[in-house]
Parts: structure tokens; sequence; C-alpha cells
């Protein structure tokens, strides 16, 4: 008589899902600390509270660790702009979303910033050889091209505009500002992350992109 296996199969995956994920949640810590330069394998253990030789088990070695920590940034900040249903609202109030939702992000998970950082340094030969984020990122751009297009339709947007060029310049406004402002506050004389500072520097980029778009 054949003994049923699958529960004890179905746990031994769930084991390595946690595994993998306490994993890649010590190496995104780590790498948004040191840069993948100075991250160490050592302290990536350490911080996981897991042997260093099972993280070589699931992933070949720190390359192959930084990529799917990018990959799994990528999939954390796109499932949840799914979850704003940005086709069930008005065009204009769907871009609005998106930049604050973008803004919000940022400020919220300044290690995605400090990520992207590391990966452009070394630049981003881990995303190139990477298919999971390519095929995570373009629903993004298909979604904006939507948006765009219902707004030409019923005459709110303008048309002739990038759906990519339109999300690099979402994502700029607020990379740019979170990334650097510390010498910008510096140069200016000026605070720009107390709260009037970011509640006008939101206000601005949801002016300067529906600004863009808007039918005159």
């Amino acid at each position: 008589m054949t003994r049923d296996t699958t529960p004890v199969a179905e746990e031994r995956q769930r084991d390595a899902d946690r595994s993998q994920g306490t994993i890649l949640a010590a190496a995104r810590d780590e790498f948004a600390e040191y840069g993948l330069g100075g991250a160490r394998m050592d302290r990536i253990a350490e911080r996981a509270s897991l042997n260093k030789r099972l993280i070589y088990y699931y992933f070949a070695d720190k390359e192959a660790l930084f990529q799917a920590v990018l990959e799994q940034a990528y999939r954390d900040i796109r499932e949840q702009e799914r979850k704003l249903n940005l086709l069930d609202v008005a065009p204009a109030e769907a871009l609005r979303r998106l930049v604050e939702f973008t803004w919000n992000y940022y400020l919220a998970h300044p290690e995605f910033l400090t990520l992207l950082n590391s990966a452009n340094l070394h630049r981003a030969r881990h995303l190139q050889g990477s298919r999971r984020a390519r095929e995570m990122n373009s629903p993004l751009i298909e979604m904006l091209a939507e948006i765009l297009e219902r707004g030409r339709k019923d005459g709110s947007f303008r048309g002739g505009v990038d759906p990519l060029q339109l999300y690099v310049s979402i994502a700029g406004l607020s990379y740019f500002y979170l990334s650097n402002n510390h010498t910008l506050s510096a140069i200016f004389g000026r605070d720009l992350m107390t709260a009037k500072a970011r509640h006008e520097r939101l206000a601005h980029m949801c002016d300067v992109i529906l600004g863009y778009v808007l039918r005159a």
C-alpha cells in the first residue's frame, strides 16, 4: 500500500518558502545598508538567523542573491500598484493616485531607493539578465497606456503621450528629490523633508504630471 506523501512534501515546500523569504528580507536590509560591494554573506546569515550554507543552497552566490532581492523589490511594488485598481477610476484620478502612491511608497521604503542606487552603480547587470523583472514591469506600462488612451478618448487627455516616458517622469520626480534630499537641503538652506515640504512636493508633482497630460 502506497503511503500518501503529499502533506509532507507540501510542508517541506512551505519550510523552503519561509526560509527563502527570511533570507531575502535579511539580504535586502544588508544590501540596502552596505550595497552589493560591501554586503557580506556572513552578516546576511546572522540577520536571517540561518546557516550560511542554506543561503548558498537556495542562491548560488552573492550576485544571484542580489538579483533575487531586486526581483522581490520590484514584485512588492508592482503588487501594491495593482491593488490601486487604477482602471476602475477616471483617468485623471488614476494618474493622481499613481503619483501619490509612488511618492508614499518611496517614503515608506527607503531601502527600495538604495537598492536601485546599488543596481545602477553596477550598470543594472543583475536586471538585464532577469526575465522576471521585465515580465513584472511590462504590465504597469500596459496599464498606464490604457489609462492614457481612455483619457484621450473621453477628451480629458491630449494624445501622443508615451506611457514609458510618463512613468519615468512620475518615478523620477519622487526618486531624485528623496535620493538627494540631504544635498538639496544643504545647498538651498531649507529642510526639504519637513511635513510641510513633503506635502508641497507631492502637490507639485501632481500638478506637473496632470498639467502635462490634461487637454488645455
